[in-house]
């Protein structure tokens, strides 16, 4: 593939990264993504379109803000260049397709939902049940999965996850899980099908479990007790899936066939 076109689609990657910054600052506040324009969140300044480059401003301005000199957290060159990377990614795999357009804009929502949901511990609805109705929608034109998928997927994604966490109450009197996680395994089952939902839950418990381990070890705590967003690992392992899911999932199963499991 052109190294032009390839570029332009990290470029415009980073700038959809841009815009989903601001998602992710106002959302939880329940502020306008619209209005004001983007500005300092420390003084307030307007910031210049030659100051709003995705990458390079962070980059020229040293990683502060030219007014106040104030530090800008580091998520926005973060975000800006993995959505740069799943744009180029994407293209490389599916070229100028329904398919591109459709993961681009499933890889943001899910990009948005992770970061909000580390810095707050909340999924936003207005995300996750609009994702919902257009991954249903996608898949009436989707080349890989029908809507029949897409609706297995739904039903599949949220209804597993709400045994689970109800059992978890039933058993512990606690809340392990929150409806803003089964909403957003809903939205994924829409988009990547039912045989997606169940290679997401393994996966992303498989790496929950994993980072659970390791911060409970180190973790100061007396009762050894560490919150964790689950909604990052579930976008992780849809991620995961619609890049290297088939291919790990015929690996796995060639290895229980030549019984090396």
């Amino acid at each position: 593939m052109n190294w032009m076109i390839l570029f332009l689609a990290f470029a415009l990657g980073t700038i959809i990264g841009s815009f989903l910054n601001v998602c992710i600052h106002r959302l939880p506040k329940d502020e306008s993504i619209i209005a004001p324009s983007s500005h300092c969140p420390h003084c307030g300044t307007s910031i210049h379109f030659y100051d709003n480059v995705p990458l390079l401003s962070f980059i020229l301005l040293r990683g502060k803000c030219r007014e106040c000199k104030a530090s800008i957290s580091i998520r926005y060159p973060l975000v800006e260049f993995l959505m740069g990377g799943f744009s180029l990614i994407l293209l490389h795999q599916y070229g100028i397709s329904l398919l591109y357009i459709t993961y681009l804009a499933f890889f943001a929502s899910l990009t948005v939902i992770s970061f909000i949901d580390i810095s707050h511990k909340i999924i936003p609805d207005v995300i996750s049940l609009s994702g919902i109705v257009a991954g249903l929608a996608i898949s009436w034109f989707h080349p890989q999965i029908s809507f029949k998928d897409s609706l297995i997927g739904v039903f599949l994604g949220g209804g597993t996850l709400y045994l689970v966490a109800s059992g978890y109450h039933l058993v512990t009197k606690r809340e392990g899980m929150g409806g803003g996680d089964v909403k957003l395994l809903a939205m994924i089952g829409a988009f990547i099908g039912w045989k997606g939902v169940l290679f997401t839950i393994l996966c992303s418990s498989f790496l929950g479990a994993l980072v659970g381990v390791v911060l409970v070890l180190s973790s100061s705590k007396a009762d050894g007790k560490y919150a964790v967003p689950f909604g990052p690992f579930l976008s992780l392992g849809a991620i995961i899936y619609i890049f290297w899911g088939k291919a790990l999932i015929g690996w796995y199963w060639a290895l229980l066939m030549r019984g090396g499991v």
